[in-house]
């Protein structure tokens, strides 16, 4: 069997396919720089597959292997997130703001196998850092261009990532029922939460969601909600509330939270 992509994880959380891999899928707007990067299911999934073989290749990660993942909402941060979860690893997300860093389900004496970190984070955050066999860092700049140079004991996400291929070979397998984070959380049971959510929002496929990432940095919210649901996602940072309106036309907007 093969491994979930990111084009499959929809069912994987007990939802539908995506329909179309070429439609957009999550668009990212930072209104404070300009930045504005638009994402196909088939360009997500490339970089998902590039993250997946990463951990794989570089790493030597598989199935219930741990990864944390301390970013905030972002397109890279999607490709990082969908990445783990497709080789099955057990993936503990950490947002922007929350202090107390360690991971759900790790252990004092416990390494994690793979970190992700923000580099603007990184110094503040750099003794509460948890201890893991292979570091990364993104600087998360426009276009994702690579850091000028990598801190101590932490590699390049951007430039290691992308010596791997966009195309994601037949690592292993998993379902439904394994851990999708290391609380032991399955894949089975964060999609029904994401589903729950969708339902509330009344969110279906084909609609496309503006999610405030000041409001909402879980990834139930603006990134397993909408796949769950086969919507797409519209991602801002810094939202200029002023500017909403516009922003709600000019994307094709359904819902707004």
């Amino acid at each position: 069997m093969q491994p979930t992509t990111v084009t499959d994880l929809p069912a994987l959380l007990g939802g539908d396919k995506l329909a179309g891999a070429d439609r957009p899928l999550l668009t990212y707007c930072d209104d404070a720089t300009g930045e504005r990067v638009e994402l196909t299911a088939a360009e997500l999934g490339g970089l998902a597959a590039r993250t997946a073989g990463l951990l794989r290749a570089d790493c030597g990660l598989d199935t219930g292997s741990r990864v944390a993942v301390l970013l905030p909402p972002h397109w890279q941060t999607a490709a990082v997130l969908l990445g783990a979860w497709s080789i099955g690893a057990a993936v503990s997300f950490r947002p922007w703001a929350t202090a107390g860093l360690a991971p759900v389900g790790q252990g004092e004496n416990d390494p994690l196998d793979a970190l992700f970190v923000s580099s603007q984070r990184l110094g503040s955050w750099l003794e509460q850092v948890p201890e893991a066999r292979h570091r990364y860092v993104l600087g998360l700049a426009p276009g994702g261009a690579p850091l000028d140079e990598a801190p101590d004991g932490y590699r390049d996400f951007v430039a290691e990532a992308s010596r791997h291929p966009a195309n994601l070979p037949a690592y292993g397998s998993f379902g439904s029922t394994d851990a999708a984070s290391p609380d032991g959380t399955t894949y089975r049971q964060w999609g029904g939460l994401a589903r729950g959510v969708a339902d509330q929002l009344g969110l279906r496929a084909g609609d496309k969601l503006l999610v405030d990432v000041a409001k909402h940095e879980q990834p139930v919210m603006w990134l397993l909600t909408p796949l769950a649901a086969g919507a797409s996602v519209v991602l801002c940072a810094n939202l200029d509330r002023g500017a909403l309106d516009a922003r709600i036309a000019a994307e094709g907007v359904t819902r707004v939270i």
